[in-house]
């Protein structure tokens, strides 16, 4: 009896553990590139642009993705993961957000030449929080015709759903926002 008991509980033991083991992986949604192309194939663009970097702090640079408990408080979750590395999709997107919102321009995640423009984004907030809001925040470099212009942004939305889907997909959100919002000061420089 002894030895059932202490089986069933062992397989009970088993079925907890590995149940709790599902690891959901999470990509930022990108939109589609749209390129102005040329009769040879190669994109056309007035002016260029280098997104040199994307940098994120070390709570939000692991694979798991970050949720504010309390004022202080933030969790790091173990089953709920980034598919790739955070500052890699954030930096991708963000050239695909710019790309579509900058007809004219060249915009890369490589150097394009002596002539372009150069974006460096450090993102210091990128997660939900327990109120069931989203920060995205941080502050972006560009630099211009050899002067600097440097800009913080803050950006909280509010998720319409529960769970990791929604927070992912409001996070996105709030990037695609800020590029827009990227895209307009670039809109206004001579």
């Amino acid at each position: 009896m002894r030895k059932s008991a202490l089986a069933m509980l062992v397989l009970l033991l088993a079925a907890c553990s590995s149940g709790g083991d599902n690891k959901s992986y999470y990509q930022l949604p990108s939109p589609s590139v749209t390129t102005t192309q040329s009769m040879n194939g190669q994109t056309q663009g007035n002016r260029q642009l280098w997104v040199e970097q994307v940098s994120v702090p070390d709570y939000l640079a692991g694979n798991g993705v970050v949720y504010q408990t309390s004022d202080v408080q933030y969790v790091i979750a173990n089953n709920n993961l980034w598919a790739s590395p955070l500052d890699q999709q954030l930096r991708n997107t963000l050239v695909a957000n710019l790309g579509n919102a900058l007809p004219g321009w060249v915009v890369a995640s490589q150097p394009l030449g002596s002539e372009q423009d150069t974006l460096n984004v450090t993102v210091t907030g990128f997660h939900g929080r327990y109120d069931g809001r989203v920060i995205v925040s941080g502050e972006w470099l560009l630099k211009h015709q050899g002067s600097l212009i440097k800009r913080p942004f803050h950006i909280e939305l509010k998720q319409q759903e529960d769970g990791y889907d929604a927070m992912v997909k409001t996070l996105a959100q709030g990037w695609q926002q800020e590029a827009a919002s990227i895209a307009a000061e670039l809109n206004r420089l001579p």
